[in-house]
């Protein structure tokens, strides 16, 4: 970002996790964290989960920079509903407090009445976050390449595999894909355009439309490295999933049936008959 620009989402929002990660350590020391690793359940594994057919890896979160709140009672019934459901392979749980609403407790609340994998979904910027997540029993990590240099992806991976857990590579163009290590082996491109100054509704505001979504980078689905499982994140709903379903393992999903004025069950049902036909 130059001196003369505006910060975009992503710059306000890394500005806060920096605040997050510092307030964390006060309640909890590296040495603490790393005592709750030996207590923390044994790890899923989200790689299986992903490995058969197309299905939804289901997010929780109780708000979003792009469009605002969630309905509060799908959140509430979600952990068992995508329990539930034979088309949801794993569970996304935000854990940023300020702009999603999350917690690392939530995500072991939630782990704790669920069956399938685990990822823990946030900005990550410190090996701190890793063993973090591992000791609230966190399966898998997001690893962003619009946050973290090349170096930091690779040097990231080799901790989350050392405490047995898995990573998901998030991209958004060319550029992103080149930095992947060579042990990437589960990548999404995500359609939020995070490095955007506006079409985001903000903490207190709320949007019925989410302007923060550009589709055609699924496209860029081509130059994922080989062999690795493809996932489609953002701006999917029932109505248009079945444009990614050819060429990519997994979706992840989350404000379309977090915000279904009819309830979560109802738009898994809309999902399911669309994978399904």
């Amino acid at each position: 970002m130059s001196a003369f620009s505006s910060p975009t989402i992503l710059d306000r929002i890394l500005a806060d996790v920096q605040e997050e990660v510092a307030s964390a350590k006060l309640r909890r020391t590296e040495a603490d964290v790393r005592g709750m690793i030996a207590d923390a359940p044994p790890v899923r594994s989200l790689t299986k989960a992903l490995g058969g057919d197309f299905g939804l890896i289901a997010e929780i979160k109780a708000t979003s920079p792009s469009v605002g709140l969630m309905r509060a009672e799908n959140v509430a019934e979600a952990p068992i509903a995508y329990e539930e459901s034979p088309i949801v392979r794993a569970l996304s749980i935000l854990t940023n407090e300020r702009h999603f609403g999350g917690s690392p407790e939530f995500l072991r609340s939630v782990r704790f009445h669920v069956s399938k994998p685990v990822l823990r979904k946030d900005f990550i910027i410190s090996e701190y976050q890793i063993r973090e997540a591992r000791a609230f029993g966190a399966d898998a990590i997001l690893l962003m390449a619009s946050v973290l240099d090349a170096a930091r992806l690779k040097g990231y991976h080799e901790l989350v595999q050392e405490l047995g857990m898995e990573a998901l590579f998030e991209v958004h163009d060319a550029v992103e894909i080149a930095a992947l290590p060579e042990s990437a082996r589960i990548v999404g491109i995500n359609s939020r355009k995070f490095k955007a100054q506006e079409g985001f509704a903000g903490a207190t505001g709320s949007s019925q439309k989410d302007f923060s979504i550009n589709l055609e980078v699924f496209g860029l689905v081509s130059q994922l490295p080989e062999g690795t499982l493809r996932i489609a994140e953002s701006g999917l709903n029932a109505s248009n999933i079945t444009t990614v379903m050819e060429h990519f393992n997994a979706a992840l999903v989350g404000t379309s049936l977090l915000r279904d004025p009819r309830g979560i069950r109802g738009g898994l049902a809309d999902f399911e008959e669309a994978i399904h036909g």
